[in-house]
């Protein structure tokens, strides 16, 4: 089923052939639009200061044993101030609190508007858009929901709890446990030391397998949002084109209705509509369509329609009408075994691996640090990016449809080691949060690819079972976009790539592998992709690679740690990519876009100094070398404008 993707087939038939298998994939109950305000819809941002305190008891229960939800925080003990979004890991002076594990405490009390109260036939909904890994939210003292994994978002309705007593405030607790366990995403263990000549009462640590810093808190915005009773649920997009028409093929759920009447309007940039329907599901047609295209493939990249959807139902006591707005990006994603093809066209990736990670905030999102990403990603002439290792925030995203950056899309399946990690309960949560990951992202034109794990240890025996359900699963999902996932181990015992669209493989030669030897580098390279190549016959993405670089340091001969270092390692593997990119490489993505915190330990001094850019965003040597050989990737194409030659901003 999955290689449909592969080969070109006539437009209308394949876009409906995709749709009904986007019908029978689904298995979420309900759809998770981004909160948008309309004519219909309000959106409440509880973004700032709440009430907060770590349970710092031995077992860390005692929260729920004194049960703290059901009053204010203050009145159980001690709170302090906890900035929304952000990690709460390096915000205050407390020693305790940067690498607490275990359960905290997050409270805010709201004044929601008399109008959503007195008004029943408004749906009133809590979104929280990130919080690390496991929350359980009350209002007013009610649990109203919980939620497993972090980096997804997930909501309730409370309009009914909030009427309950309209004259007291609403007051939010969540509280948020951040304990990794082999059943996780990311899977983790908890190593208890129980020498007490060794170790205080109680000590124990919380082992990792990725080397990132496993910040936690409420790291992306909470909201209040509303909708009529009768609402857009979900919608869902698939595109293509045939000669110089554009098909949108579009399915819209409705909830609360027992009848209902859509008008769905396809509008250009200048507002002007280009299509309309009415009706659940259909197809538009765009004639002399204006496709989608990537940052550097085309003089008009990030091109976005919007598609209105205007709802007008009605159940046993109301009518109602609701009015949502979806960006549409129409493109078309194909793989062949030595291509990947944006709109039937050769793509190559010349891009970055990013963390969501900055100085204090730690993975709380921050808009001046995802516009100066970004201005310096087109600076860099960078026309991709990974979200390794987990889903970024939904505005990066639409930052990136906007911008016409390619989005490989990574779920946060990071450090799956243990054998046991591979037991059929961590499959079944895996598969949920691909469900959810799909299901937030799936209308977005940048994605163009799903990884669904970064370097497991797919040479496991369990490993083929576990990553050939997980890819069909994926692929059955979306059939409309390649499936991958991220390997560095050796070729002949990966038992999960055969199953993939595409091999990405991360390596490390002169670094972890022959460290100082930088001579090795274009004869195990060019090896490496040989052997992959030859055996899978699938297009490769070298998905990482690089060298650490402390920003300052420097030495000739080159030395490792120093920026010359990093950088001839750069140009050694470029010279071997330029061979490649030829044949089947089809990717390049640095690793990293910028130096980022990790855990303590003996390897990293103050975080993982791999980044091209520094934490504060201020170029290394590497940041110049990928900014010339970029824009020259770029320019080798042919296709592009004469002021497209240059660097430019936002």
């Amino acid at each position: 089923m999955h290689r449909m993707i592969l080969n070109e087939r006539p437009g209308l038939f394949r876009v409906l052939c995709l749709l009904a298998l986007f019908e029978v994939a689904c298995l979420l109950e309900t759809g998770m639009l981004f909160p948008r305000e309309s004519s219909s819809r309000e959106v409440k941002e509880l973004n700032g200061l709440w009430n907060f305190r770590a349970d710092k008891s031995p077992d860390r229960n005692q929260g729920f044993d004194r049960a703290w939800y059901k009053s204010r925080l203050v009145e159980t003990g001690p709170v302090i101030d906890m900035p929304v979004p952000a990690s709460y890991n390096d915000i205050t002076q407390d020693p305790t609190l940067k690498d607490f594990i275990g359960w905290v405490w997050y409270e805010r009390e709201v004044v929601v508007p008399a109008r959503w109260i007195t008004d029943e036939g408004t749906r009133v909904v809590i979104r929280v858009g990130s919080a690390h890994y496991y929350s359980i939210v009350w209002v007013n003292g009610v649990k109203v929901t919980e939620h497993n994994g972090g980096h997804l978002p997930f909501e309730a309705e409370i309009g009914t709890l909030i009427r309950k007593d309209p004259t007291q405030p609403c007051r939010i607790t969540i509280a948020v446990n951040n304990t990794l366990t082999l059943e996780t995403l990311p899977p983790g263990s908890i190593q208890h030391m129980d020498d007490s000549t060794q170790y205080p009462k109680g000590f124990f640590v919380q082992n990792t397998y990725f080397d990132f810093f496993n910040y936690a808190g409420i790291h992306r915005a909470v909201l209040l949002y509303t909708t009529p009773a009768a609402y857009v649920d979900d919608i869902t997009v698939v595109t293509d084109f045939l000669d110089n028409t554009g098909l949108v093929n579009y399915k819209v759920s409705v909830q609360g209705a027992t009848t209902a009447t859509l008008k769905v309007t396809l509008m250009d940039k200048n507002g002007q509509c280009v299509a309309s329907s009415t009706g659940p599901f259909g197809v538009l047609k765009v004639v002399d369509v204006n496709l989608w295209w990537p940052y550097l493939m085309h003089e008009s990249p990030g091109y976005l329609y919007s598609m209105e959807v205007h709802l007008m139902a009605a159940n046993e006591r109301s009518t109602y009408e609701d009015v949502y707005t979806l960006a549409v990006g129409i493109r078309t994603v194909n793989v062949t075994s030595t291509q990947f093809l944006i709109n039937k066209k050769p793509f190559y990736f010349h891009g970055v691996n990013k963390h969501e990670d900055s100085d204090i905030r730690g993975k709380g999102f921050d808009w001046s640090l995802i516009v100066k990403d970004f201005n310096l990603l087109k600076w860099m002439g960078a026309n991709s990016f990974r979200t390794s290792h987990y889903p970024y925030a939904e505005e990066i995203l639409q930052m990136c449809d906007r911008h016409g950056i390619v989005v490989i899309d990574e779920c946060p399946g990071v450090g799956i080691k243990d054998i046991r990690s591979f037991r059929n309960v961590s499959l079944n949560h895996h598969l949920v949060v691909m469900d959810e990951l799909v299901r937030r992202d799936k209308n977005h034109a940048s994605v163009v690819m799903w990884s669904v794990a970064n370097e497991p240890a797919s040479e496991m025996p369990p490993a083929e079972y576990y990553f050939k359900t997980l890819i069909q699963h994926t692929k059955a999902l979306d059939p409309t976009r390649a499936v991958t996932y991220v390997s560095n181990s050796h070729y002949a015992r990966d038992k999960g790539a055969p199953y993939v669209d595409v091999i990405c493989v991360n390596s490390y030669f002169s670094w972890y592998h022959d460290p100082g030897h930088l001579e090795v580098i274009p004869l195990q390279l060019n090896t490496q992709f040989e052997n992959w190549y030859g055996k899978y016959q699938k297009p490769i993405i070298q998905s990482e690679y690089g060298a650490d670089a402390v920003p300052g340091l420097h030495s000739d001969p080159p030395m490792m740690f120093t920026e010359e270092y990093q950088k001839v390692v750069l140009q050694s593997c470029h010279d071997v990519f330029d061979q490649k990119r030829k044949q089947y490489l089809i990717g390049e993505l640095i690793w990293n876009f910028a130096d980022f915190m990790t855990a303590q330990g003996i390897t990293r001094v103050v975080g993982n100094k791999k980044g091209v850019f520094t934490r504060q965003r201020q170029p290394k040597v590497a940041a110049f070398i990928l900014k010339e050989r970029y824009w020259r990737l770029a320019n080798e194409t042919g296709r592009l404008p004469p002021w497209t030659k240059y660097p430019c901003s936002l």
